[in-house]
């Protein structure tokens, strides 16, 4: 690795001329390079690790990177492959539901499916709702197409990862990541180990080409929920794809079904954001909705918000009594006596109306 890293005592410089020794500088031709000790260009790019641009070019320019996992009915999807990938939100919200779509679309389209359930729904239940949700048995009995399993420990879980290596899934659905952190003694409020655990798990699974969700839970209080799921920030960061905020509209019930609204909470690449209309810090993505023997994601008209993002119509017109007119959500907020997430949803809907 010598191309790499400047001999010790010298730190490199952009002038090839120029040579720093401990901290004194001098001026002198830059050295031949020694074919005995350096190797050549290409063998140092392959040690090093460099992307060959010139390789990604030669086809022009490429698009970037988007959603195609988990399809609304305008053909835009929820995921992304090879990236990791979050659902959140409250118990029953439809976030299950959800992935069992994702994957009964992914197998009917040829791909195959690992589900990995830490938070023991059981495989009779997981079964049962991905055959009422259409998928072909079949493809379920097929461990060539549909692998599920309930990890016990690490070891399992290494050699899980292992495998899917040469297995290559389309898609990766974690039920959940509250579950998998204690699986390695991690808890989700450490940036260190949840980085380790995203290390030997869920990175691992997207090399393989696999769109990876992951489930996971909203924080309980009130002011800390607008910042998505549980735990360290770190997790947020490690989100290559999408982060989607489940919200449910109508309760899901096994006989009448039920709806919920899928809000963008981060899209790395932003290609399911701009096929998202609204204005919303969350704008949303779609409503996923079983309804009979239907089951969608419907993508959002040009002109419709987030629920979550409107106010309490008389937290608006209490902001537009005020006299003089708010300068500002703080303004506000010292005026009205509010708190923060309460005056600043009802003063950006107010001037939403200005």
């Amino acid at each position: 690795m010598t191309g790499c890293i400047p001999p010790k005592g010298t730190v490199a410089t952009q002038r090839p001329d120029l040579h720093v020794y401990n901290g004194a500088s001098e001026v002198q031709p830059a050295p031949e390079p020694d074919e005995g000790v350096n190797p050549d260009a290409t063998e140092m790019h392959d040690q090093c690790g460099y992307v060959d641009v010139a390789a990604l070019l030669d086809d022009g320019i490429p698009e970037p990177p988007a959603p195609g996992i988990c399809k609304r009915r305008d053909g835009t999807g929820i995921f992304y492959a090879r990236q990791y990938n979050v659902v959140f939100g409250d118990p029953e919200s439809g976030k299950t539901l959800l992935c069992d779509f994702a994957t009964v679309e992914a197998l009917a389209e040829g791909g195959r499916v690992l589900r990995l359930d830490l938070d023991h729904n059981g495989p009779e239940s997981t079964v049962s709702r991905l055959i009422d949700f259409g998928a072909d048995e079949d493809t379920l009995r097929d461990p060539d197409r549909f692998l599920y399993v309930e990890p016990v420990d690490r070891v399992q879980m290494a050699r899980i990862v292992e495998h899917m290596e040469t297995w290559q899934p389309v898609l990766v659905i974690v039920d959940s990541i509250g579950e998998l952190m204690p699986l390695y003694g991690a808890g989700s409020n450490s940036a260190d180990e949840f980085t380790d655990v995203h290390t030997r798990v869920i990175k691992p699974l997207t090399r393989t080409g696999a769109c990876v969700v992951a489930i996971d839970h909203l924080s309980k209080g009130a002011d800390s929920r607008k910042f998505g799921a549980t735990g360290t920030a770190a997790k947020k960061r490690a989100i290559g794809g999408t982060s989607i905020r489940v919200t449910v509209d109508s309760a899901f019930t096994p006989d009448k079904g039920g709806s919920a609204y899928l809000a963008i909470h981060k899209d790395r690449h932003g290609g399911l954001r701009r096929r998202s209309p609204g204005g919303d810090r969350e704008p949303l993505a779609g409503k996923f909705t079983i309804l009979g023997d239907e089951r969608f994601i419907s993508a959002p008209d040009a002109n419709e918000r987030n629920p979550a993002e409107r106010a309490d119509p008389e937290d608006v017109a209490a902001m537009d009594a005020l006299e003089p007119p708010p300068k500002s959500a703080r303004d506000a907020r010292e005026r009205l006596k509010w708190n923060d997430s309460r005056t600043r949803l009802a003063y950006r809907n107010w001037k939403d109306l200005q």
